[in-house]
């Protein structure tokens, strides 16, 4: 039986309201996309609250459209970054019985001990919780252990916490707007889910996400992201860098900032742009990067701090990931992040021909984690695999 879901992503700079069938396992289609440009969020706090709802109705109006569906009355609700914490618990439990080895019992139980390490505040709020890894008597970390023989049993359960008023707000919204919500999800950990093989999140990974306001890094073990720091930096920082250092518009500051490649060997030499006085004016390489590098080494550096502070031990065979509009879409970019963490850095591979663009992860992951909690079978265990078999790893 063909099902049709629908989610809404909240960037930093688009809205996007994707409208998907599924027939279980063996097919999805993507039938209607919306995405409109709103001023975004910062702080906690939406930037222009008065214009959030018409942007909204905008995004699902032309997600109906391209659906041609009558309406839309159901819609899962991707949580940002920015909006979200991160909590972890370390838990051991003995194993049982004259020849003991792990079972499903034993999983739920350490889950349980895990949920009430948690501040009691904050169980409400919790819109996904997942084991990262398990080891039995300090052997090898693993996500399935069941079966494992040996006398103790410990493993990392990660929940991710919603903020109250992002719920509340956007519920209220979308209500006054004829939108029921079915629900809240952690856009971070779909996107690192999808896009992640499951092979490298056992290895431990890196995920970072800039966008135009914020960037979000992320650690990624197992079925699920142990730590999230959210920075105050983004692309639109560059842009606004070029606006005041070179006197410019902001679409001039735009289309510079896009068409500049970090580290030139080719590329523009020149840009033109248009001064706050209307004229044109032509501006060299050195001109504009001497504008815009510091601001991009200062992302680079910040979300290198933020790795260190996460505490999360990389391997040698650890992968770091760019995504986001913010930077991986200039030539070069790739490259200024790895350089500043001594680490190679790779760009997501694509799991969608049409939404290929990395501006898109989030709404994409959401929906995969949207479809895989749908099907009684897949909950919050491979994720991803939904998506990678249809499009491929």
């Amino acid at each position: 039986m063909r099902q049709t879901l629908t989610v809404l992503d909240f960037g930093t700079s688009k809205i996007v309201a994707l409208v998907a069938e599924t027939s279980g396992r063996q097919r999805c289609d993507i039938i209607g996309a919306g995405t409109v440009s709103y001023d975004g969020f910062i702080n906690r706090q939406w930037n222009d609250p008065a214009k959030l709802n018409e942007a909204i109705a905008d995004a699902v109006k032309e997600a109906e459209e391209q659906s041609r569906l009558n309406k839309i009355r159901e819609i899962q609700v991707g949580v940002p970054g920015e909006f979200c914490k991160v909590r972890t618990a370390e838990i051991t439990v003995p194993l049982q019985g004259a020849d003991p080895q792990v079972t499903d019992k034993d999983i739920r139980d350490l889950m349980d001990r895990a949920r009430e390490e948690l501040d009691p505040t904050l169980l409400n709020n919790v819109i996904y919780s997942s084991p990262a890894w398990f080891t039995v008597d300090d052997g090898k970390k693993t996500v399935a252990p069941v079966g494992t023989r040996g006398h103790e049993l410990r493993g990392m359960v990660s929940f991710v916490i919603a903020d109250s008023f992002f719920m509340e707000d956007v519920n209220a919204r979308l209500q006054s707007l004829g939108l029921t919500v079915s629900g809240f999800m952690p856009s971070t950990v779909g996107q690192a889910m999808l896009y992640i093989s499951g092979e490298e999140r056992d290895r431990t990974a890196i995920l970072v996400d800039v966008g135009y306001l914020n960037t979000d890094v992320m650690a990624v073990e197992g079925d699920t992201i142990t730590f999230l720091k959210t920075l105050p930096l983004g692309g639109g920082h560059i842009s606004a860098d070029l606006c005041y250092g070179l006197e410019i518009t902001l679409p001039a500051a735009e289309q510079i900032k896009r068409s500049y490649v970090y580290g030139l060997s080719t590329g523009t030499t020149t840009f033109e742009g248009q001064t706050l006085s209307g004229e044109t004016k032509t501006f060299t390489y050195e001109e504009v990067g001497k504008v815009l590098e510091p601001r991009a080494d200062e992302i680079c550096e910040a979300i290198r701090d933020a790795i260190k502070e996460s505490g999360v031990r990389l391997g040698n065979w650890s992968p770091v990931y760019l995504t986001g509009g913010g930077l991986i879409l200039n030539k070069g970019g790739k490259d200024l992040l790895s350089a500043k963490l001594d680490k190679p850095v790779k760009k997501l591979p694509n799991k969608a021909v049409k939404l290929s663009n990395p501006s898109y992860s989030s709404a994409l992951g959401l929906l995969d984690l949207y479809i895989s909690t749908f099907d009684n079978e897949r909950v919050h265990s491979g994720v991803g695999g939904f998506f990678r078999s249809l499009f491929g790893s």
